[in-house]
């Protein structure tokens, strides 16, 4: 075998080299059958982060809506504690005055029994008119006053009717006559007035019978 069939058979013999273009454009496939993969990853991701916030938003606006409906339970707390407590002090004293009212009709009683001009009674009447005067004072300075009913239109609201009396110079249901004055303690009714009422008096004749 000659030299030159040699180096040949020596060619033949050694492995082909892989061009480095080659195992370039054979890795490609791969790399290309992954970037699907992470593209559909990278959308999960960004759908939980969506929804996480989502979320987030709405527990936030929950929170914010709970706590303005605590703000406005409280205002509405303050509000009502600070009525109760205006009412407390403006009817901290009805009881007392209550017990006060019998006093006051005593003496109003014993004014109206002492009406004549004899001097031995001269000095009691000015003695129970000056009592009841500051009882009077007292009253009103705590804004206890007397219902004003006699001649008045009768009102259940603030009248205690105990009888009724016929009348033909008043109007039906007309304070005629007032037998305990009522009173009132700022705008509540602290006692009634018991009063007479009138009624319709005895039937007048018809003109027709007139006639007759």
């Amino acid at each position: 075998m000659t030299s030159q069939q040699n180096v040949e058979k020596k060619e033949k013999d050694q492995p082909k080299a892989v061009p480095v273009a080659d195992h370039k454009k054979s890795a490609r496939p791969a790399a290309g059958n992954n970037r699907p993969d992470m593209v559909k990853k990278g959308k999960t991701a960004l759908k939980e982060l969506e929804l996480k916030c989502e979320a987030l938003e709405k527990e936030g606006q929950e929170n914010y809506d709970r706590f303005m409906r605590v703000s406005a339970e409280f205002e509405n707390y303050k509000k009502r504690a600070a009525r109760e407590l205006a009412d407390f002090r403006k009817y901290a004293n009805e009881s007392l005055v209550r017990e006060l009212l019998p006093v006051v009709d005593n003496l109003e009683r014993a004014l109206e029994s002492c009406t004549d001009d004899d001097t031995a009674n001269h000095k009691v009447i000015e003695g129970v008119q000056m009592t009841l005067e500051e009882i009077m004072k007292v009253f009103d300075k705590f804004v206890v006053k007397p219902i004003d009913a006699l001649g008045k239109p009768f009102d259940p609201t603030y009248h205690q009717a105990v009888m009724q009396r016929e009348s033909s110079e008043n109007p039906q249901n007309t304070v005629v006559e007032e037998l305990q004055r009522g009173y009132t303690i700022h705008d509540r009714l602290l006692r009634p007035a018991m009063v007479v009422v009138s009624k319709p008096g005895a039937a007048q004749d018809s003109p027709t019978e007139k006639q007759a």
